[in-house]
């Protein structure tokens, strides 16, 4: 999978932020969260890459999204890394692009409160349509609801 990690520095350039081979079948490539939705429909329609998930995690001092691309035919995995900033996560939405991140960014939106700009239908998903807003049941500080909630 080297020559897809090789490709995408040469057409995306600094975009592409750190490269870490944690084994012969999985690679995370960091990158710049603003080129972060060119790279994703690069991987999807130009490579051929099925995304299969995404997982967000809050960092305490940031967001970090893994955007898990496939590469099935050679049993590899490309990691997409973005960071995002803790204070206002957010982030331009793959969905159009990227068929398969609709319903993912949506949970990421409702269980972590990033944002996913221009996503196409922006609503819940898992949580109730009246979940109190700023109530993000997968970050670190979310103390749960109170009684009167």
């Amino acid at each position: 999978m080297g020559e897809v990690v090789e490709g995408l520095k040469s057409k995306f350039g600094d975009a592409i932020v750190e490269v870490f081979e944690k084994s012969p079948r999985r690679t995370y490539v960091t990158v710049d969260p603003a080129r972060f939705p060119d790279i994703a429909e690069h991987m999807y329609k130009d490579l051929g890459a099925r995304l299969a998930i995404a997982s967000g995690m809050d960092m305490e001092r940031n967001f970090e999204i893994l955007w898990h691309f496939c590469f099935d035919d050679a049993n590899h995995i490309v990691n997409l890394r973005v960071i995002l900033d803790h204070d206002k996560p957010s982030i331009e939405s793959i969905a159009v692009r990227v068929p398969a991140a609709e319903w993912i960014e949506r949970e990421m939106w409702e269980l972590l409160g990033i944002e996913f700009r221009n996503h196409p239908d922006m609503r819940h998903l898992l949580l109730t349509d009246d979940w109190p807003e700023g109530k993000y049941p997968l970050r670190r500080d979310y103390e749960g609801l109170g009684e009167n909630e």
